[in-house]
């Protein structure tokens, strides 16, 4: 018998859904019952503090990824948002933050602006970038460490104040998700976006603007990516060429992987991408409690990675992972 407007839901579905967050939840459970002071020691909010640069470079990642596309530079985007940041912070006040990540969002509506007219791989463009965004903070930092010399509490805030003992930083990322979802979801360019992942040529002879789709995907990555790099110069009061937030490309995309993400196109759950992130910013701190030692740490780190994977990757497209 069938109910009106009851639908059941595939175990398929329903395991996409569900699991990033059932990962996450299991090796919460297993750094809970190792450090049992954990939970009520402050663990939660340090492992928040380090999952939002992680989970906004994440959010970045996935939307170019929804367009069957990859961003190798979004983390020296963030990286030179933070170095910018500090720079300027100091003479310019207020005015910086939405300077810093401007600059790095044109960055990014560049790369898809070169992307879609000279048809280069965004692997191999990115990862150009990546190497010109790399040169460019070592030039802008002389190799140094920048500190902020003023109003730094027009960021500081965002990690000192606290909702539920996490910092109001991590609820503003999580907040960025869900915005995120309803624009995948509800907006015309959205579900564009998500017609390019699934069939690009059949998107171009259908009439989408699949040009300015893709610069837009590149452009909300640079604008993510600036996020991320408020966040690395609230939590650190300095940047540099290979501090806090030189190292955040890798655990952005396995966060995004982890997430739901399908690096095939067209698949993507930014809520979902919340609970990779402190999936992936948990795994160094599970691995130390179960007694991992630091030289084994990156062994564990990565089988881990791949079950998560393993586990959240929907394969209802076509059956084929390339």
């Amino acid at each position: 018998m069938k109910f009106g407007g009851i639908r059941s839901i595939r175990p398929e579905k329903l395991r996409i859904l569900l699991a990033p967050l059932a990962i996450f939840l299991c090796l919460l459970v297993v750094v809970s019952v190792a450090v049992p002071q954990f939970l009520h020691g402050g663990g939660p909010s340090i492992i928040a503090q380090q999952a939002t640069p992680i989970l906004l470079i994440a959010l970045a990642q996935c939307v170019v990824l929804q367009v069957s596309s990859i961003d190798l530079s979004n983390a020296s985007m963030a990286l030179l948002c933070a170095i910018l940041s500090a720079e300027t912070l100091g003479p310019l006040g207020i005015a910086s933050p939405c300077l810093c990540v401007g600059v790095v969002t044109l960055i990014g509506m560049l790369n898809g602006a070169v992307l879609t007219f000279t048809q280069i791989p965004s692997f191999a463009l990115t990862l150009g970038t990546l190497g010109i965004l790399q040169a460019a903070c070592l030039v802008i930092t002389g190799a140094n460490v920048v500190y902020v010399t003023s109003h730094l509490e027009l960021v500081s805030w965002l990690f000192h104040v606290q909702i539920l003992t996490l910092p109001i930083a991590f609820w503003l990322s999580v907040l960025c998700a869900v915005l995120l979802w309803a624009f995948i979801r509800f907006t015309a360019t959205g579900q564009g976006l998500m017609a390019i992942g699934f069939n690009e040529r059949a998107s171009i002879l259908s009439g989408l603007p699949v040009r300015r789709l893709k610069i837009t995907a590149f452009g909300l990555s640079g604008f993510l990516a600036g996020l991320a790099g408020l966040s690395v110069i609230a939590i650190s009061g300095a940047a540099s060429s290979y501090g806090l937030g030189s190292d955040l490309l890798v655990p952005g995309i396995a966060a995004a992987l982890a997430g739901g993400t399908a690096i095939t196109g067209g698949v993507c759950n930014p809520i979902n991408v919340v609970f990779g992130a402190l999936f992936v910013a948990l795994i160094p701190v599970g691995s130390a409690a179960i007694g991992v030692s630091t030289q084994a740490q990156s062994i564990v780190y990565g089988a881990v990675l791949i079950v998560a994977v393993a586990a959240t990757a929907s394969r209802s497209r076509t059956g084929i992972i390339k």
